[in-house]
């Protein structure tokens, strides 16, 4: 099969496309024609060997793939040949075939196209999961959102919205950003940069709310707007923090009693060997709200599979709003 190949962890640009040897699934898993992978941050992390997993050499990169499944191995009954579905492991997308556990495998409904299905897999569950699960969401609150032109972010923004939130999005550049955050239901948008970010932040976001500030912040920041962001937070507010693309931040413990505020992990990947039940919910919902077009990706770039390594580069340079999406050229 065609593939991307990782030998040897180093940057993006350093990997190769080429042939592998096709997939066979054992006990337990599932094997699928992958027709589109979605490309996540995470990803750009594994192949430079700084992310938490490390698959044996050569491996192939990608969390999220969409396509139909074509065998099964002994035990599996919840899926079967001819099914669509969507796909979420830790490795192994970016290629041709891909073999997953039967529990990794999500149905795709007929209605929807596998590049959008691609698109949706971890950034819409890694929100759902923030939101609804750890961050215990009340309907009608008030939500910022951080990193909110990523796809994490623009997924977070629909969700939250579509379960009656108010939602303002933090980006960089509102001036580039503003009009995709607003197409995805943010109420506000407001500016994460700038000499006095503490200050700043907090002003832009208790004027947007009359003075009372946000009820949840959804971090995939880190860094110094982990900080800034506490001092957004109404009383009993939390901070979800799910990402820390700008470094691990540090706070002082005694702040958190000052309005009784929290602080919540999240990780994705842990909950499928913890807590699957609330990722199925999650996936239910997710398509659920697809369907009635209360939720959509914004899928802003795609790339034929053998052009991944353009794509994850794209994470570095800043240069990465929206979704990207990987083909491979199946009808």
């Amino acid at each position: 099969m065609r593939a991307a190949i990782v030998e040897a962890f180093g940057p993006a640009e350093s990997h190769k496309f080429g042939d592998l040897p096709d997939p066979i699934p054992g006990p337990g898993e599932v094997l699928i024609d992958v027709h589109a992978a979605g490309v996540n941050f995470p990803d750009s992390l594994l192949v430079q060997g700084l992310y938490q997993v490390k698959p044996a050499f050569p491996f192939s990169p990608g969390r999220d793939a969409a396509g139909v499944v074509t065998a099964v191995g002994d035990g599996v009954t919840a899926v079967k040949p001819g099914d669509r579905v969507v796909t979420v492991y830790s490795y192994g997308a970016y290629a041709e075939k891909r073999v997953v556990p039967a529990e990794r495998c999500f149905p795709l409904p007929d209605d929807v196209d596998f590049v959008t299905g691609a698109a949706m897999a971890t950034t819409y569950l890694t929100a759902w999961v923030a939101l609804m699960a750890r961050g215990s969401y009340r309907p009608g609150e008030k939500i910022l959102v951080l990193g909110a032109s990523g796809g994490v972010g623009l997924a977070a923004i629909q969700i939250a919205k579509a379960h009656g939130a108010f939602v303002i999005g933090g980006t960089t550049n509102p001036a580039r950003s503003g009009a995709a955050l607003k197409e995805s239901g943010a109420d506000a948008v407001v500016c994460t940069m700038g000499d006095d970010i503490n200050e700043s932040l907090r002003q832009e976001v208790f004027a947007a709310t009359d003075g009372y500030g946000v009820d949840i912040v959804l971090d995939s920041i880190g860094g110094a707007l982990f900080t800034a962001a506490l001092r957004t937070l109404a009383f009993g507010g939390r901070l979800l923090a799910v990402g820390f693309i700008a470094g691990i931040p540090t706070a002082r413990a005694n702040y958190f009693n000052v309005k009784d505020i929290s602080l919540v992990g999240m990780g994705l990947d842990l909950h499928f060997k913890h807590q699957p039940r609330i990722i199925q919910d999650a996936a239910a919902d997710i398509f659920d709200l697809l369907s009635k077009g209360k939720i959509k990706p914004q899928v802003t770039d795609t790339y034929p599979l053998e052009q991944y390594t353009t794509a994850l580069a794209r994470f570095g340079s800043n240069k990465s709003n929206g979704k990207m999406v990987l083909t491979t050229g199946r009808d």
